[in-house]
């Protein structure tokens, strides 16, 4: 099975589920991630970011039980060895800094807490909690902070009961055109 077959597996047999706090009318992880995908493209974000905010929580897929709810730790890091398979850092390194970049927002917004979905407000300590002064300069020192902060927003946004979006299928073949890009060594400019 090849890494897309294996992505679209996950969201197919764990892509209803809703994450453990949420109330049963949330939204499920499938629509939050196309939700996410399709709110990066509308900003006319580069494929590896749309890639990245398709997949920041399939972390959340890996290894779960069909029917229980989904665990919120350390997310962000468990899906990065599947991905990685097919994947560099321009996808990689905002998923595994979305869960900084919302402590990040929290130390740094007046407001953005409260603004979270219940789950990310009851993860958020077990994740770090608030960032200090150094750790938020440590965060925006790191490459791809930028990107994480917005993968980090849309993520947010991300959460509407029956917003329409593209089928999965749509972002599948942006996966596959993508780690074909990735493949395909570039072209030298002859002068």
């Amino acid at each position: 099975m090849d890494l897309i077959d294996r992505i679209e597996a996950l969201f197919l047999r764990r892509g209803r589920a809703t994450y453990e706090s949420e109330a049963p009318q949330a939204v499920p992880v499938l629509a939050h991630a196309l939700q996410c995908a399709q709110l990066a493209e509308w900003a006319h974000a580069d494929h590896e970011l749309v890639a990245a905010s398709l997949l920041h929580d399939l972390g959340q897929l890996i290894d779960a039980e069909a029917q229980a709810p989904l665990r919120i730790e350390s997310h962000e890091t468990a899906a990065l060895p599947l991905l990685a398979q097919g994947f560099g850092p321009g996808v990689l390194e905002p998923i595994r800094l979305h869960v900084q970049a919302k402590r990040y927002l929290v130390s740094t917004e007046a407001g953005y807490e409260a603004g979270l979905s219940l789950s990310s407000r009851l993860s958020l300590e077990h994740q770090g909690g608030r960032m200090n002064a150094e750790e938020r300069l440590l965060f925006l020192a790191q490459p791809y902070a930028r990107e994480a902060l917005q993968l980090r927003r849309w993520d947010d946004l991300a959460r509407q009961p029956g917003k329409r979006t593209p089928p999965l299928a749509y972002y599948l073949d942006l996966l596959s055109d993508l780690m074909r890009e990735m493949r395909t060594p570039p072209r030298l400019a002859i002068a």
